[in-house]
């Protein structure tokens, strides 16, 4: 089984920049895609960023595309998610995963404890 430990959330205002990290331990060996999810409260999860296990392919949400960069270093089994140009509307706890390629939750075997993000106006 893969462990998934977030950190890197909190409070930053409008037009900020957060960095989120996600540490990988156990069967780290396999190629795992990456994700990173969001949901906000009352609110149904959302897709934000994909990496393939080369980190030669990303993808993004609409709402995200050029101000969320998603990127990985398989030598520290670490992925990163930068925040730049945050809004309001990107308040919500952040998830990532691990699985095979795609952008639903049911693509995904492995998840991380979540780490909230929070965008002050």
């Amino acid at each position: 089984q893969v462990q998934l430990v977030e950190s890197g959330g909190g409070l930053v205002q409008a037009g900020g920049s957060l960095r989120l990290s996600c540490a990988a331990s156990g069967r780290t060996f396999s190629p795992y895609a990456m994700s990173w999810f969001r949901q906000a409260p009352g609110k149904e999860r959302e897709f934000v960023a994909a990496i393939s296990w080369s980190g030669s392919r990303t993808f993004y949400a609409d709402s995200v595309k050029g101000r969320l960069t998603i990127s990985r270093d398989n030598a520290k089994n670490t992925v990163y998610l930068q925040m730049n140009s945050l809004k309001p509307e990107d308040t919500a706890e952040y998830y990532c995963a691990a699985g095979r390629w795609g952008t639903t939750q049911a693509e995904y075997d492995y998840w991380g404890q979540g780490t909230q993000v929070t965008v002050s106006s």
